[in-house]
C-alpha cells in the first residue's frame, strides 16, 4: 500500500506536491546513466516515484515568498564570501610566521524555521574557513568549527557573520512572520 503521508492526502495529490522533487530525481537518474532518452526518462520517473513513496519525507512547506532583490544580494555576497574565504584560507596556509587559530563556536540563530536553519548551515559550510559541526534544532544553535581565530573579537566576528547570512536568507526567502521575528531580534540586540 503506498504511503499517503499526512491524513487526507491522496496518492496523486502527494505526487503533485512532490513534483519538483520527482523531476529533480528524474534528472539525477538520467545523469547517473548518462542517457537523455525517453526510456531513461520513463525509468527515472518510475524510480523517483518508488523512492519518494518508499522513503517518504514530509513535504517541506515553503514560505511562498521570494524577494528578488535580496535573493540577488544573497547570491552576490555569497560569491564574494567564497572568494574572500578562499583567499583568507590560502593566506593562512602560506603565512609561515604563525599558525591560524581554530575554535568551535555556538551561534544562536533568530529563526526557528528548519529550512532557513539548514540553508544558513549550508552557506556557512560552503565558505572556506568554517564548517558546521552540529545543529541543535530545539535551541536554534549552530556549532561551527572556524579557523583564523586568535581572540574573542575574532570569535564574535564569526558569530556576526553567521547571523548576517541568516538575515540575508530570511530577507530573500523567509515568510513575513520570520522577517518580523528577525527585525525584533535585531532591535533587541541593538538595545
Amino acid at each position: 500500500m503506498p504511503n499517503r503521508g499526512p491524513a487526507g492526502v491522496g496518492f496523486f495529490t502527494g505526487i503533485w506536491r512532490q513534483l519538483p522533487v520527482l523531476l529533480w530525481l528524474t534528472v539525477l537518474w538520467m545523469l547517473l546513466w548518462g542517457q537523455f532518452t525517453v526510456l531513461a526518462f520513463v525509468t527515472g520517473v518510475i524510480a523517483a516515484i518508488v523512492v519518494t513513496t518508499v522513503f517518504y519525507l514530509p513535504v517541506v512547506e515553503l514560505s511562498g515568498r521570494l524577494n528578488p532583490w535580496y535573493a540577488l544580494v544573497f547570491v552576490a555576497t555569497f560569491l564574494a564570501g567564497l572568494v574572500r574565504g578562499s583567499l583568507t584560507v590560502a593566506w593562512q596556509v602560506l603565512d609561515l610566521r604563525r599558525q591560524p587559530g581554530a575554535a568551535v563556536i555556538g551561534v544562536q540563530l533568530h529563526t526557528d524555521d528548519d529550512l532557513l536553519m539548514a540553508h544558513t548551515a549550508i552557506t556557512c559550510s560552503l565558505i572556506p574557513g568554517s564548517l558546521v559541526l552540529d545543529a541543535d534544532r530545539d535551541r536554534r544553535i549552530l556549532y561551527l568549527h572556524v579557523i583564523g581565530v586568535r581572540n574573542e573579537k575574532d570569535i564574535e566576528a564569526h558569530r556576526r557573520e553567521t547571523l548576517t547570512w541568516e538575515a540575508r536568507l530570511t530577507r530573500a526567502f523567509g515568510s513575513r512572520e520570520q522577517l518580523q521575528r528577525l527585525r525584533r531580534a535585531q532591535k533587541a540586540e541593538v538595545s
